[in-house]
Protein backbone atom coordinates (compact mmCIF):
# COMPACT_ATOMS: atom_id res chain seq x y z
CA UNK A 1 0.00 0.00 0.00
CA UNK A 2 3.08 2.35 0.55
CA UNK A 3 3.09 2.59 -3.75
CA UNK A 4 -0.25 4.03 -3.34
CA UNK A 5 -0.68 8.07 -3.71
CA UNK A 6 -3.55 8.41 -1.15
CA UNK A 7 -4.07 8.71 2.15
CA UNK A 8 -5.47 5.37 3.67
CA UNK A 9 -8.91 7.14 4.66
CA UNK A 10 -9.13 8.70 1.53
CA UNK A 11 -8.16 5.71 -0.83
CA UNK A 12 -11.07 3.67 2.44
CA UNK A 13 -13.55 6.04 0.87
CA UNK A 14 -12.62 5.82 -2.59
CA UNK A 15 -12.84 1.75 -2.37
CA UNK A 16 -16.32 2.13 -0.49
CA UNK A 17 -17.04 4.06 -4.00
CA UNK A 18 -16.28 1.67 -6.29
CA UNK A 19 -17.78 -1.05 -3.98
CA UNK A 20 -21.26 0.63 -3.68
CA UNK A 21 -21.88 2.00 -7.55
CA UNK A 22 -20.71 -1.93 -8.54
CA UNK A 23 -22.84 -4.10 -6.81
CA UNK A 24 -26.05 -1.86 -5.63
CA UNK A 25 -25.69 -0.33 -9.03
CA UNK A 26 -26.56 3.45 -7.10
CA UNK A 27 -24.62 5.80 -5.37
CA UNK A 28 -25.02 9.04 -3.36
CA UNK A 29 -23.13 11.13 -0.76
CA UNK A 30 -24.84 9.37 1.90
CA UNK A 31 -23.31 6.52 1.53
CA UNK A 32 -20.27 8.31 2.76
CA UNK A 33 -21.85 10.26 5.24
CA UNK A 34 -23.71 7.44 6.84
CA UNK A 35 -20.18 5.29 6.28
CA UNK A 36 -17.61 7.87 7.74
CA UNK A 37 -19.33 10.23 9.48
CA UNK A 38 -18.35 12.96 7.25
CA UNK A 39 -19.78 15.77 6.02
CA UNK A 40 -21.88 15.97 2.14
CA UNK A 41 -19.75 18.76 1.16
CA UNK A 42 -16.49 16.39 1.46
CA UNK A 43 -18.30 13.27 0.37
CA UNK A 44 -19.40 15.16 -2.85
CA UNK A 45 -15.79 16.43 -3.58
CA UNK A 46 -14.79 12.97 -2.57
CA UNK A 47 -16.67 11.42 -5.64
CA UNK A 48 -15.58 14.31 -8.07
CA UNK A 49 -12.08 13.46 -6.78
CA UNK A 50 -12.85 9.68 -7.66
CA UNK A 51 -13.86 10.74 -11.16
CA UNK A 52 -10.99 12.99 -11.66
CA UNK A 53 -7.78 11.01 -9.86
CA UNK A 54 -8.73 7.69 -10.20
CA UNK A 55 -11.36 6.59 -12.37
CA UNK A 56 -12.81 8.91 -14.90
CA UNK A 57 -14.83 6.63 -16.55
CA UNK A 58 -16.30 4.41 -14.47
CA UNK A 59 -19.73 6.62 -12.81
CA UNK A 60 -22.16 9.01 -14.49
CA UNK A 61 -24.92 10.49 -13.02
CA UNK A 62 -28.14 9.50 -13.62
CA UNK A 63 -31.03 12.11 -12.69
CA UNK A 64 -33.48 9.43 -12.31
CA UNK A 65 -31.64 7.81 -10.02
CA UNK A 66 -30.41 10.98 -8.20
CA UNK A 67 -27.64 9.14 -7.79
CA UNK A 68 -24.04 7.67 -10.14
CA UNK A 69 -24.34 4.58 -11.49
CA UNK A 70 -21.43 2.43 -12.87
CA UNK A 71 -20.87 3.40 -16.90
CA UNK A 72 -20.83 0.49 -18.97
CA UNK A 73 -17.37 1.05 -18.89
CA UNK A 74 -16.59 -0.08 -15.45
CA UNK A 75 -13.53 -1.11 -14.43
CA UNK A 76 -12.45 -1.16 -10.76
CA UNK A 77 -9.30 0.64 -10.14
CA UNK A 78 -8.70 -0.08 -5.86
CA UNK A 79 -10.92 -2.75 -5.01
CA UNK A 80 -10.59 -6.37 -7.02
CA UNK A 81 -14.01 -6.41 -8.26
CA UNK A 82 -15.37 -9.79 -6.91
CA UNK A 83 -18.77 -9.49 -4.86
CA UNK A 84 -17.21 -10.36 -1.47
CA UNK A 85 -15.57 -7.59 -1.13
CA UNK A 86 -19.44 -5.98 -1.33
CA UNK A 87 -20.68 -8.92 1.20
CA UNK A 88 -17.78 -8.24 3.84
CA UNK A 89 -18.55 -4.72 3.98
CA UNK A 90 -22.46 -5.35 4.81
CA UNK A 91 -21.07 -7.71 7.19
CA UNK A 92 -18.91 -5.53 8.89
CA UNK A 93 -21.65 -2.61 8.60
CA UNK A 94 -24.09 -5.22 10.35
CA UNK A 95 -21.94 -5.34 13.38
CA UNK A 96 -21.41 -2.24 14.22
CA UNK A 97 -25.19 -2.04 13.56
CA UNK A 98 -26.00 -4.15 16.38
CA UNK A 99 -23.37 -2.55 18.43
CA UNK A 100 -23.73 0.53 18.04
CA UNK A 101 -27.51 0.89 17.33
CA UNK A 102 -26.22 3.13 14.08
CA UNK A 103 -27.69 2.29 10.28
CA UNK A 104 -25.23 2.09 7.90
CA UNK A 105 -26.60 1.72 4.44
CA UNK A 106 -28.32 -1.51 2.65
CA UNK A 107 -30.45 -2.47 5.37
CA UNK A 108 -32.14 -5.64 3.40
CA UNK A 109 -28.98 -8.10 5.41
CA UNK A 110 -29.34 -10.98 7.84
CA UNK A 111 -26.09 -12.28 9.06
CA UNK A 112 -25.88 -15.57 10.53
CA UNK A 113 -23.30 -15.45 13.25
CA UNK A 114 -21.50 -18.17 15.07
CA UNK A 115 -21.35 -17.47 18.97
CA UNK A 116 -18.90 -15.32 20.79
CA UNK A 117 -16.40 -17.16 22.50
CA UNK A 118 -14.90 -15.43 25.80
CA UNK A 119 -11.59 -14.24 25.40
CA UNK A 120 -9.97 -12.38 28.56
CA UNK A 121 -8.47 -9.07 27.02
CA UNK A 122 -5.27 -9.45 29.47
CA UNK A 123 -4.69 -12.46 27.22
CA UNK A 124 -4.92 -11.57 23.76
CA UNK A 125 -3.07 -8.44 24.82
CA UNK A 126 -0.26 -10.49 26.08
CA UNK A 127 -0.48 -13.19 23.23
CA UNK A 128 -0.45 -9.91 20.47
CA UNK A 129 2.38 -8.32 22.42
CA UNK A 130 4.61 -11.13 22.41
CA UNK A 131 4.03 -12.17 18.69
CA UNK A 132 4.89 -8.47 18.13
CA UNK A 133 8.07 -8.85 19.61
CA UNK A 134 9.30 -12.33 19.14
CA UNK A 135 9.04 -13.07 22.58
CA UNK A 136 7.47 -16.05 25.27
CA UNK A 137 4.46 -16.36 27.19
CA UNK A 138 3.92 -18.63 30.30
CA UNK A 139 0.28 -19.22 30.60
CA UNK A 140 -2.66 -22.03 31.36
CA UNK A 141 -4.42 -23.75 28.89
CA UNK A 142 -7.10 -26.35 29.02
CA UNK A 143 -7.81 -28.82 26.17
CA UNK A 144 -10.47 -31.22 25.61
CA UNK A 145 -7.65 -34.49 25.53
CA UNK A 146 -6.42 -32.14 29.40
CA UNK A 147 -9.40 -30.42 30.44
CA UNK A 148 -7.50 -30.14 33.55
CA UNK A 149 -5.31 -26.30 33.37
CA UNK A 150 -1.59 -26.90 32.85
CA UNK A 151 1.17 -24.19 32.09
CA UNK A 152 2.33 -23.84 28.72
CA UNK A 153 5.08 -21.51 27.74
CA UNK A 154 4.11 -21.20 23.85
CA UNK A 155 5.94 -18.56 21.47
CA UNK A 156 3.13 -17.02 19.54
CA UNK A 157 3.92 -15.91 15.81
CA UNK A 158 0.40 -15.42 13.78
CA UNK A 159 -3.52 -14.56 14.86
CA UNK A 160 -5.68 -17.43 12.56
CA UNK A 161 -9.84 -16.83 12.15
CA UNK A 162 -11.52 -19.82 10.80
CA UNK A 163 -15.12 -19.30 10.73
CA UNK A 164 -15.91 -20.48 14.01
CA UNK A 165 -12.93 -19.43 15.93
CA UNK A 166 -9.44 -17.44 16.47
CA UNK A 167 -6.48 -19.60 17.42
CA UNK A 168 -3.29 -18.48 17.73
CA UNK A 169 0.01 -20.11 15.71
CA UNK A 170 2.76 -20.80 18.54
CA UNK A 171 5.72 -23.22 19.42
CA UNK A 172 4.82 -25.37 22.26
CA UNK A 173 7.60 -26.00 24.65
CA UNK A 174 6.17 -28.60 26.03
CA UNK A 175 5.45 -30.51 23.16
CA UNK A 176 8.62 -28.92 21.31
CA UNK A 177 6.75 -28.07 18.16
CA UNK A 178 4.93 -25.87 16.67
CA UNK A 179 0.65 -26.05 17.08
CA UNK A 180 -2.22 -24.55 17.33
CA UNK A 181 -3.78 -22.95 20.05
CA UNK A 182 -7.59 -21.81 20.57
CA UNK A 183 -7.51 -18.37 21.71
CA UNK A 184 -10.72 -19.01 24.35
CA UNK A 185 -9.06 -22.28 25.86
CA UNK A 186 -6.22 -20.18 27.54
CA UNK A 187 -6.12 -19.28 31.36
CA UNK A 188 -4.75 -17.35 34.31
CA UNK A 189 -2.86 -14.58 33.77
CA UNK A 190 -0.20 -14.34 31.40
CA UNK A 191 3.88 -13.43 32.03
CA UNK A 192 5.56 -12.43 29.12
CA UNK A 193 9.02 -13.51 29.17
CA UNK A 194 12.62 -13.28 27.64
CA UNK A 195 12.97 -13.63 24.01
CA UNK A 196 12.17 -16.68 22.24
CA UNK A 197 14.54 -18.88 19.79
CA UNK A 198 11.58 -20.12 17.80
CA UNK A 199 10.06 -18.47 15.00
CA UNK A 200 7.68 -17.86 12.08
CA UNK A 201 10.63 -19.26 9.86
CA UNK A 202 11.31 -22.26 12.14
CA UNK A 203 7.40 -23.36 11.37
CA UNK A 204 8.13 -25.51 8.17
CA UNK A 205 4.17 -26.81 8.31
CA UNK A 206 3.41 -22.77 8.45
CA UNK A 207 5.69 -21.68 5.42
CA UNK A 208 4.89 -24.90 3.38
CA UNK A 209 2.51 -23.92 0.51
CA UNK A 210 0.18 -26.47 -0.36
CA UNK A 211 -2.67 -27.11 -3.40
CA UNK A 212 -5.89 -28.69 -2.28
CA UNK A 213 -7.88 -29.65 -6.04
CA UNK A 214 -11.71 -29.52 -5.90
CA UNK A 215 -14.06 -30.80 -7.84
CA UNK A 216 -17.77 -31.66 -8.09
CA UNK A 217 -18.68 -34.75 -6.83
CA UNK A 218 -18.47 -37.45 -9.44
CA UNK A 219 -22.05 -39.03 -8.44
CA UNK A 220 -23.65 -35.74 -9.56
CA UNK A 221 -25.28 -35.39 -12.68
CA UNK A 222 -23.48 -33.39 -15.77
CA UNK A 223 -26.01 -30.29 -15.18
CA UNK A 224 -25.39 -30.51 -11.26
CA UNK A 225 -21.76 -30.79 -11.73
CA UNK A 226 -21.82 -27.61 -14.39
CA UNK A 227 -24.06 -25.88 -11.22
CA UNK A 228 -21.18 -26.76 -8.76
CA UNK A 229 -18.18 -25.87 -10.66
CA UNK A 230 -19.83 -22.63 -11.90
CA UNK A 231 -20.50 -21.74 -8.08
CA UNK A 232 -16.83 -22.02 -7.03
CA UNK A 233 -15.72 -20.73 -10.21
CA UNK A 234 -13.91 -24.00 -11.15
CA UNK A 235 -12.03 -24.31 -15.18
CA UNK A 236 -12.27 -27.31 -16.56
CA UNK A 237 -14.55 -28.61 -13.34
CA UNK A 238 -11.52 -27.77 -11.06
CA UNK A 239 -10.35 -25.50 -8.94
CA UNK A 240 -6.69 -25.14 -6.90
CA UNK A 241 -6.96 -23.67 -3.70
CA UNK A 242 -3.65 -22.70 -2.50
CA UNK A 243 -3.17 -22.57 1.32
CA UNK A 244 -0.44 -23.49 4.26
CA UNK A 245 0.22 -27.29 5.33
CA UNK A 246 -0.81 -25.71 8.83
CA UNK A 247 -3.94 -24.59 7.65
CA UNK A 248 -5.15 -27.70 5.88
CA UNK A 249 -7.94 -29.22 8.03
CA UNK A 250 -9.32 -25.66 8.90
CA UNK A 251 -9.65 -25.11 5.03
CA UNK A 252 -11.50 -28.50 4.69
CA UNK A 253 -13.59 -27.67 7.52
CA UNK A 254 -14.76 -24.34 6.01
CA UNK A 255 -15.49 -26.14 2.88
CA UNK A 256 -17.39 -28.51 4.44
CA UNK A 257 -15.62 -31.13 3.51
CA UNK A 258 -14.86 -34.44 6.24
CA UNK A 259 -12.28 -36.25 4.62
CA UNK A 260 -13.42 -38.83 7.58
CA UNK A 261 -16.51 -40.19 5.52
CA UNK A 262 -18.83 -39.97 2.54
CA UNK A 263 -22.28 -38.54 2.39
CA UNK A 264 -24.40 -40.90 1.38
CA UNK A 265 -26.07 -38.12 -0.80
CA UNK A 266 -24.05 -36.51 -3.77
CA UNK A 267 -26.20 -33.26 -3.38
CA UNK A 268 -24.94 -33.17 0.16
CA UNK A 269 -21.26 -33.68 -0.98
CA UNK A 270 -21.24 -31.72 -3.22
CA UNK A 271 -17.21 -31.35 -3.33
CA UNK A 272 -14.74 -33.80 -3.36
CA UNK A 273 -10.90 -33.76 -3.30
CA UNK A 274 -9.30 -34.69 -6.18
CA UNK A 275 -5.67 -34.57 -4.88
CA UNK A 276 -6.16 -36.52 -0.97
CA UNK A 277 -3.01 -38.47 -1.05
CA UNK A 278 -1.42 -35.15 -1.36
CA UNK A 279 -2.52 -33.57 1.15
CA UNK A 280 -3.20 -35.95 3.64
CA UNK A 281 0.15 -36.07 5.64
CA UNK A 282 -1.23 -32.55 6.91
CA UNK A 283 -4.70 -33.71 8.22
CA UNK A 284 -5.16 -34.18 12.01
Amino acid sequence: MDDWPYRWDLLARYRVIEIISKWEGRLTTNHLCNSFGIGRQQASKDINNYLREVAPDNLIYDKKLKGYKPTPTFSPKVTSGYADEYLLMLSRNKDITSTLGLHLGFSNTEILQAPIRNIEPDILRSIVQAAREKKRVDIGYISLSNPNEEGRIISPHTLVCTPMRWHIRAYCEKNREFRDFVLSRFRGQPEIIEQSSHTKEDDESWNKQVEIIIEPDSRLSRIQKDIIAADYGMKNNKLIITTRAALVSYMLKTLNIDFSKIEPKPEAQQIIISNFKDIEEFLY
